[in-house]
């Protein structure tokens, strides 16, 4: 076998074995993808100055949500580690992200929403910050995406019951989802 067949015969064995990329914007750059029915996202403004910087995170005034404020936590994720997939039944997550970069990723499996089927990913980051709500029924994930360890404050819309926990989880590596995450993060 001469080397350009060789080259020919490598580049198809290859090619067999890849999977193409699919777009995820349109011509104009703006994304393909839409957010999932439900989720609602409001941009926090961060205010600067040569002490540093402060960020509002919630108030009732903005009409974000319609449910009221009655609880609040935070949690931190690891760099390049996966936190989910997790789905709430009777709450909605309602995060804002305070340091670090993630990717949260939402796939709706609910019958009646438009968005029914999709997955959905939105990088949050303490460079735009925003507060973003997760559905009730929505299966999600948190993925660091950044090098340093993440800050995410949540402000649920009910308290956490420590008796009866709202939370249901299944694996990183679902099939029963179609997303797969990078080869180096690391579930948990």
């Amino acid at each position: 076998m001469d080397n350009l067949s060789q080259e020919k015969n490598l580049l198809d064995i290859t090619l067999a074995g890849a999977v193409k990329d699919k777009a995820t914007v349109q011509n104009d750059g703006t994304l393909i993808s839409r957010p999932t029915h439900g989720v609602i996202v409001r941009k926090l403004q961060t205010h600067f100055d040569y002490r540093g910087s402060v960020t509002e995170l919630f108030d009732p005034r903005w009409n974000y949500h319609p449910d009221p404020l009655v609880f609040c936590y935070s949690f931190t994720i690891k760099p390049k580690v996966v936190k989910g997939w997790g789905l709430h039944q009777q709450h909605e997550d309602r995060y804002s992200l305070i340091q670090g970069t993630m990717e949260l990723v939402m796939f709706d499996p609910r019958p009646e929403s438009s968005t029914y089927g999709e997955v959905y990913r939105l990088t949050l980051s303490d460079k735009d910050r925003c507060i973003v709500n997760v559905p009730k029924n929505v299966w999600h994930a948190d993925y660091n995406i950044g090098d340093t360890d993440v800050i995410v404050v949540n402000f649920p819309t009910i308290q956490y019951d420590h008796s009866s926990p709202d939370k249901w989880r299944l694996p990183i590596n679902t099939p029963l989802i179609p997303y797969t995450f990078p080869a180096d993060s690391m579930g948990g």
